[in-house]
């Protein structure tokens, strides 16, 4: 609860002052300082009778959650400083309940973002005992947890670097993007799925429905990846494929061809298609569709 009211006290204020300014050039930046906060807290609110800093698990999942969120906050306020503005909000932001809905929607999804991490840091509650020693699963989910953080990091630096030096090429090859077409997006679904499979070992078991809510983390996230038009895989499809088509026909289709959506990997030509359309989630919809309205307007 503490931690809910520190995200709509967050919100609420960075709207009004949004709002009051006319900018939408600090909403990422929220975002990413609410999630800071929201697990602080979490750290402080403990059972009774436990102190946070006694349990290594919880210290553990915290700092890499704090890593993650702090590089999202870091790259995020590089991003909206480069771009001077966000396309999303035009003709949004200078309506009051359009652009609040905007900053609602944010809290929520930092709130469900989080679950796995408040839910490992609430644990120790007498409904739980004494929570089981660190055993090699908690290592094992960690760790991708963590290499979910690291693979996105280094995917935004390398895509950062490919614009700055001008696109060569036209689109991204290089580092992570010549075995994945969306690197970061999947470095960010890694992350909240392993996040989740973390936290079982603090549960009562496969029957605790505590644990599995939090489960909304990563199916929220790709949800947002993978289905909102407005960011994530779908938008980068429906707003390039026009682009990258009229100018490398041959190269991009290529690219397409041999480049998994997300998952990092070689040999991607030979998967069939009934694989790639399903387990690796490179869906038809995400095709070059030239007689689709989304795909006929030219949009950098």
């Amino acid at each position: 609860l503490a931690s809910a009211a520190i995200t709509v006290a967050v919100q609420l204020s960075g709207f009004a002052v949004a709002f009051a300014l006319q900018t939408e050039k600090f909403y990422d930046v929220v975002g990413g300082l609410n999630y800071l906060c929201v697990v602080a807290i979490s750290t402080l609110f403990q059972p009774v009778g436990q102190y946070w800093s006694d349990d290594r698990r919880k210290i553990a999942v915290t700092i890499v959650f704090l890593c993650s969120r702090a590089w999202l906050l870091g790259f995020l306020a590089w991003r909206a400083h480069e771009r001077q503005g966000d396309a999303r909000f035009d003709g949004v932001k200078e309506r009051f309940g359009q652009f609040l809905l905007f900053w609602v929607v944010q809290g929520v999804w930092v709130m469900l973002i989080s679950l796995p991490v408040l839910f490992v840091n609430a644990a120790g509650s007498p409904r739980i005992g004494t929570l089981p020693p660190v055993c090699v699963s908690d290592t094992i989910w960690l760790t991708g947890f963590a290499m979910g953080v690291l693979i996105e990091a280094v995917a935004d630096i390398q895509k950062a670097s490919w614009v700055r030096s001008g696109r060569a090429g036209g689109f991204c090859q290089h580092g992570l993007w010549k075995f994945s077409r969306h690197p970061n997006y999947f470095g960010e679904m890694l992350q909240w799925w392993c996040a989740w499979a973390f936290a079982y070992s603090v549960s009562t078991g496969v029957m605790d429905m505590g644990w599995w809510s939090s489960i909304c983390s990563p199916l929220f996230t790709m949800h947002v990846l993978l289905n909102l038009p407005e960011t994530g895989v779908a938008q980068a499809n429906g707003k390039s494929l026009k682009r990258y088509y009229d100018r490398w026909p041959k190269t991009y289709a290529e690219y397409r061809q041999n480049t998994s959506i997300l998952i990092p990997m070689i040999g991607y030509a030979y998967v069939p298609l009934l694989l790639k359309r399903s387990i690796f989630l490179d869906f038809e919809r995400y095709e070059y569709q030239p007689h689709h309205p989304g795909h006929q307007k030219h949009r950098d």
